[in-house]
């Protein structure tokens, strides 16, 4: 079930390789049990209400001067990603359609949805269809877990419309939550699959993960990758998010946290894009004032002030680190010095920092309607999820699995990809009976491809197209590609 924050409980974040190489001997230790529940401790999916209910959306300014945070509008994600360039030469996800994949989903999203889009002066898409091809879901009931699951929905179906305004949505309900560990993931991936075998879209944006160490045996993960293997077959981008607990994780019990690295799934999945976070730094007409650095929100007073009640620290930056479960894939071997012989993650990120919250609106029961400044992977997989659609289009068809391009571009220092090179996802938080404060160390950004921020964020109107001129190019190699990049794509 989804991270939620907000009532201070845990209610809850070329060729392609069908086959992911698996360490063997994978060990797949128990969570670190006892100690009490703090606030602090979430269970993925990742996202964060920072702040209560607003009749409005409320502006950087006012974020700034009441909560000593920075909150942004749609517009201004809009400009920081330079997403007007697209925009006026026809590229917002037109003929498009991204899947939205969530547990039980929203009661009021069409509605939440329809007050976004007119206070950000959004185009309703062209579609928003509703399936449960896994069973029907439940009637909603206002408790916790529905709570955290709807405003995830609502967060998800907001945010990659605000992206590509041109696409179409297909929310895909599933009837059981997913947790840390099994429990969900089967009906996951029957939806997914029946999503996959009719066709229904071109790029699956997954806002939840679990621990890898929180499954019982690594046979246990690996009989659920059905549908990614389909997804490559069919040439479907498939993402997911990298989590907000940056080098730690949450537990089976989704009370205590590893004290030590890990990652999760299904974004460390080899045919899956693991999508981490970043923190902007705009001003309110959505210009980048610094560089985008990696999300780390952990010792930050304000937000866990308004997050966690509390000084903190509290775990809350981007998942990252190295997979227990599988090996490095092939398009990681660019990257082998920092990876080294495990699949890492994430491979790039968008938005997701408490300290640059995105405004979302939602209306179901349980929680005030209204403007909630929320963050997390949660928030940067649906953005990505955006921007993937807008890279389909301007190809003119499906792009798969775009993970290979991603490192070639990298490789090939393409202006599409913009390096994040400052912050870390090092995360401290109490735990235990005697409430003692643990530090676990994560991964610093670097030049380069690095474990807190992948290969780095986006500048879309040149990320989008490079990742078209790669569609019809897909057996290019790094100088052919540099050659092209020459004359085609700079800015």
């Amino acid at each position: 079930m989804p991270r939620f924050v907000s009532t201070m409980a845990a209610a809850a974040g070329s060729a392609v390789l069908l086959a992911a190489a698996v360490i063997p001997g994978s060990a797949v230790r128990s969570t670190q049990a006892g100690g009490r529940v703090v606030a602090a401790v979430l269970i993925s999916p990742d996202y964060q209400h920072v702040t209560g209910a607003h009749a409005v959306p409320p502006t950087t300014a006012y974020c700034e001067a009441h909560y000593k945070i920075a909150c942004y509008l749609p517009r201004q994600f809009e400009q920081a990603y330079d997403l007007p360039v697209l925009y006026a030469k026809g590229i917002t996800g037109k003929g498009q359609t991204i899947v939205i994949v969530d547990s039980y989903g929203s009661p009021t999203v069409v509605h939440d949805l329809a007050v976004f889009d007119r206070q950000a002066g959004l185009p309703p898409p062209p579609s928003l269809r509703i399936i449960q091809p896994a069973g029907k879901v439940p009637a909603y009931v206002a408790d916790a877990s529905r709570e955290g699951w709807a405003g995830e929905t609502d967060l998800d179906v907001e945010y990659a419309h605000a992206i590509a305004p041109g696409a179409s949505i297909l929310l895909v309900e599933t009837p059981t939550s997913e947790n840390e560990g099994r429990t969900g993931f089967p009906q996951i991936e029957k939806a997914e699959k029946y999503v996959i075998s009719h066709h229904l879209g071109g790029v699956i944006s997954q806002s939840f993960s679990a621990t890898e160490q929180s499954f019982a045996a690594p046979r246990r993960l690996l009989t659920l990758r059905g549908a990614y293997q389909e997804a490559a077959r069919a040439r479907v981008t498939v993402l997911a998010a990298s989590g907000d607990s940056g080098a730690a994780g949450v537990g089976y019990n989704g009370s205590t946290y590893f004290r030590f690295p890990v990652t999760s799934w299904p974004d460390s999945d080899p045919l899956v894009t693991g999508v981490g976070g970043t923190s902007l730094h705009l001003d309110a007409a959505g210009h980048q004032v610094s560089r985008a650095t990696a999300w780390n929100d952990t010792y930050s007073v304000p937000v866990s002030e308004y997050i966690a009640g509390d000084r903190g620290p509290n775990p809350l930056a981007s998942g990252g680190g190295k997979s227990v479960i599988f090996r490095r894939p092939w398009y990681q071997d660019l990257v082998r010095q920092v990876v080294g012989a495990r699949r890492g993650v994430p491979d790039i990120s968008m938005s997701a920092a408490c300290n640059g919250a995105a405004d979302m609106y939602q209306s179901f029961q349980g929680q005030a309607a209204g403007w909630y400044p929320t963050c997390g992977t949660s928030e940067a997989t649906p953005e990505f999820a955006g921007i993937v659609a807008l890279a389909d289009q301007a190809a003119g068809h499906w792009l798969g699995l775009i993970n290979p391009d991603l490192y070639l571009l990298a490789a090939a220092r393409a202006p599409g990809i913009a390096d994040v090179t400052r912050g870390n996802n090092t995360v401290s938080f109490r735990q235990g009976k005697k409430d003692k404060l643990y530090t676990v160390s994560g991964f610093a950004a670097r030049p380069g491809y690095d474990l807190a921020s992948g290969v780095g964020t986006v500048s879309a109107p040149a990320f989008v197209r490079e990742l078209a001129l790669l569609a019809r190019h897909p057996h290019w190699t790094l100088g052919q590609l540099r050659r092209a990049l020459s004359s085609c794509c700079r800015r």
